[in-house]
């Protein structure tokens, strides 16, 4: 049956190019009349890919996209009761204003009149009445892009598309923009379908933001519900800003994450592994024996309305905003109240760690050498006659000036008792059986928790040291 509220559905759309790139994958989404909605992802998520396909720019391989209830999937863009404002906005630089906004007009042969009370009516509508016979290389960035605004809506669209509209302005025209995009919708009570990276236009502007990674959608919700209830890490990284850390439920509503073990207000099995989403500004110093975990301040910097301090804690780090200010190397606690944890269920139990480059280019941890080599893990570096290195582009890496994020499966951890084997030592702070292995947390004197799959029984509490074989190993190259 119709839904009346529905103006635009898409159902299972996917893109593959012609080179066998998957640009959107089985998308669904539904867009109420009036609303104002924001596809929001990073570069070649896909976002843009599914706009085009709705003005009808890009054909769909597979999937429907309905108006109203009727698909619209082989219709020409001509014919569909859309209209697109780009980030290049593409006017006319020989026309003046009133041309370049009449110009879609003028091909519908309108009566002079009708186009002349249109274009008026618009003008004011993004506040450049008088603009009319101005030439459009005497405009501002903002005012060229009202104009390219204007010029969609004399078109009276039901839905208006917008693909990273504000992209070419400076930040305070941005945000000046973003007000009045907000404001313009409002008063139009038209649909407005907006795309963008930018995560603080998409909180800003949208009463429902469409978060997309590879094609898919990742989450759907209001800008509260996105940025308050992540469904999963990536969102919670990409929205804002966000410690996240691997941990696992201890008991009822307790988890244990960067190397404590905290209270909480979600719930779920113990020994449950999860993903805990902590905001900077959630986070509350404390004296160092008043926090659930301690630590030393390793940066701060005032952002105006507060600081931004970093705290080391063994190898994790967590970001605070407070108006209170610190000192770096200061050893301060932390604390977070339970309501402002917000536990998911881990996506997987990879644990990872930064190795240290040092000046050979070889890899350390913990004091260990990796046994590898920086050019042999990192696709497409080379070490040149001078010995420099250089990525994949042929920029120059220097060794203070990156890291590298390592990745291992529980299960291709060992634990052995010989505390001289491992790469890093540590006791055993939680364990439950899953059927056919046990499920251990390892607390490590370097207050980071690796968790490890072993079919043996060990004992809460034992001392053991963790075997990481290299080739079991996964690198990513990191710029600090």
């Amino acid at each position: 049956m119709e839904n009346k509220d529905t103006i635009i559905e898409l159902r299972g759309l996917s893109k593959v190019f012609e080179d066998g790139f998957k640009a959107v994958d089985d998308l669904s989404l539904e867009v109420k009349r009036g609303e104002f909605v924001t596809l929001l992802g990073p570069s070649g998520c896909g976002k843009t890919t599914t706009l085009r396909m709705i003005a009808g720019f890009e054909v769909p391989s597979e999937g429907d996209i309905l108006l109203d209830g009727k698909s619209i999937t082989d219709l020409p863009p001509y014919r569909r009761p859309v209209n697109t404002v780009f980030q290049r906005y593409a006017l006319f630089p020989h026309m003046n204003v009133y041309e370049n906004i009449a110009f879609g007009l003028r091909q519908k042969k309108m009566a002079k009149n009708v186009i002349d009370r249109k274009v008026r009516h618009v003008l004011e509508l993004v506040d450049l009445e008088g603009f009319e016979r101005r030439g459009i290389q005497t405009l501002s960035g903002g005012q060229q892009q009202r104009i390219a605004i204007a010029r969609a809506l004399v078109n009276e669209p039901e839905i208006l598309l917008l693909d990273e509209p504000l992209g070419a302005l400076d930040l305070k025209m941005r945000k000046e923009m973003q007000l009045e995009l907000k404001e313009m919708h409002q008063k139009l009570g038209i649909t407005f379908i907006y795309v963008t990276h930018d995560q603080e236009e998409a909180l800003t502007m949208s009463d429902k933001i469409v978060v997309m990674n590879d094609g898919k959608i990742q989450q759907i919700g209001t800008p509260e519900a996105i940025y308050n209830e992540p469904v999963n890490a990536f969102v919670a990284d990409f929205i804002g800003e966000s410690n996240i850390f691997n941990g696992m439920m201890t008991g009822h509503l307790r988890a244990r994450f960067c190397g404590g073990e905290f209270a909480c207000v979600d719930d779920y099995e113990e020994g449950t592994h999860i993903t805990a989403v902590v905001r900077p500004e959630d986070v509350v110093l404390t004296k160092p024996g008043e926090g659930t975990i301690t630590g030393v301040v390793d940066s701060v910097i005032f952002k105006g309305m507060h600081y931004e301090i970093t705290v080391l804690s063994g190898k994790n780090e967590m970001v605070i905003q407070t108006v209170h200010s610190a000192a770096p190397g200061d050893r301060v606690g932390m604390r977070v109240d339970p309501e402002n944890i917000h536990i998911m269920l881990a996506e997987d139990h990879t644990n990872q760690f930064y190795a240290d480059v040092n000046s050979g280019f070889r890899l350390e941890y913990n004091g260990h050498l990796l046994d590898t080599s920086f050019t042999r893990i990192i696709k497409g570096s080379r070490r040149l006659e001078d010995g420099t290195v250089v990525d994949a582009s042929g920029e120059i890496l220097e060794p203070g000036r990156v890291r590298i994020l390592v990745s291992i499966q529980p299960g291709d951890i060992e634990m052995t008792d010989d505390q001289d084997a491992g790469l890093v030592q540590g006791n055993i702070s939680n364990l439950i059986y899953k059927g056919d292995h046990y499920s251990y947390i390892i607390h490590t004197d370097l207050e980071q928790d690796f968790v490890v799959d072993d079919e043996y029984l060990w004992n809460m509490d034992d001392r053991v040291s963790l075997l990481m074989p290299v080739d079991k190993m996964t690198f990513t190259l990191k710029r600090k």
